[in-house]
């Protein structure tokens, strides 16, 4: 209303006498000069600001007009219209498309849920859902937290006959009254699947002998090589098992835990996402947990150097039905489906 009233002002004062249109812009300068001694700064309107705008497009002499504002106000005025009209103009964007608000709130629940997880873990167990997103994408709207002091990864430096190979270490785990317990551990390279573990108070060559049965019964394939270190529990009962058994052993140098890359790392990964995070009682307890965690470590856990996959891989779900988690651990980590 304020803009068409001023247009049709200045309309009417092109078509009348030039003699008449200087008295009247005489007068209103003085009083526009009486005004702008008793008031600070009057308030100007959007529509003020595109008339000016407008005005100066027109009107050769517009600059010798302005009273209230400076020509320099009135250039700004019409910057910022130029920026916002192109900037209306090019509200569609082509490009990439947006990530679906869906995904976004799943990543956000998968990285809230497992705060030990990164953003390379996130994304293989997206993956598993159906939604390929990159790592980027997932580091970029996880929900931060706190480093939980995870350790360096290990390297792989043994790349060849992983299916014919396996390892097998030692590990301490202190309980609720600070006793050691001693928690052995066996699993193949190939897949690295955790075959058998066990926990004692006193480790004595006959049990690890025992242990080694176990983890390589007669009706499985045996891999031919058993990579350990030099352990003085690994005594001569220990070294004619493994012989009975079937298999070669492989020695790791002395003070070279980089030797036996894959043993460490699961001791690695079983302290970080287990162990460290809980305070078992007695033996049985941390069995108990230990089982648990090797259940969900074999079975659901993502991998990077499996393609994202688990030990035993589980099938990747297309369907469209909603995501739900299957707990792990009192909900330490989680498994994620589709609902079929």
């Amino acid at each position: 209303m304020h803009l068409a009233l001023h247009l049709l002002r200045l309309v009417r004062a092109l078509a009348q006498d030039r003699t008449r249109l200087a008295l009247e812009n005489l007068a209103l300068r003085q009083q526009l000069a009486v005004y702008q001694r008793n008031v600070e700064r009057p308030k100007l309107e959007d529509a003020d600001r595109m008339f000016w705008t407008m005005a100066c497009e027109f009107l050769e002499n517009w600059r010798e007009h302005l009273v209230i504002v400076k020509p320099e106000t009135v250039v700004r005025w019409h910057r910022h219209g130029f920026r916002y009209y192109w900037k209306w103009k090019s509200r569609s964007k082509p490009g990439r498309p947006k990530l679906d608000a869906a995904i976004i709130a799943l990543i956000k629940r998968v990285s809230t849920e497992n705060p030990l997880w990164g953003a390379p873990r996130i994304r293989d167990e997206l993956a598993l859902l159906g939604h390929e997103v990159a790592e980027s994408t997932v580091a970029k709207y996880m929900v931060k937290t706190p480093d939980p002091k995870r350790q360096q990864t290990w390297r792989t430096f043994l790349r060849n006959h992983l299916d014919v190979s396996a390892g097998c270490d030692f590990f301490t785990v202190p309980t609720l009254t600070f006793r050691l317990l001693y928690v052995f551990v066996a699993l193949s390279h190939d897949r690295r699947r955790i075959l058998h573990f066990n926990v004692t108070q006193h480790p004595t060559a006959e049990w690890t002998a025992q242990q080694l049965t176990e983890a390589f019964p007669g009706n499985e394939r045996i891999p031919r090589f058993l990579h350990r270190d030099r352990d003085s529990i690994y005594g001569d009962v220990v070294r004619k098992r493994i012989a009975a058994i079937g298999m070669e052993e492989v020695v790791s140098a002395k003070q070279s835990p980089w030797q036996n890359p894959y043993a460490e790392r699961v001791i690695g990964s079983i302290r970080r996402e287990c162990t460290d995070h809980t305070i078992p009682i007695d033996e049985a307890h941390l069995r108990t947990i230990l089982r648990e965690y090797a259940a969900y470590y074999n079975r659901a856990r993502c991998h990077q150097s499996l393609d994202g996959n688990a030990p035993e891989p589980r099938s990747v779900h297309d369907s469209d039905g909603s995501v739900y988690a299957i707990p792990h651990l009192g909900g330490l980590h989680h498994e994620y489906r589709r609902a079929s």
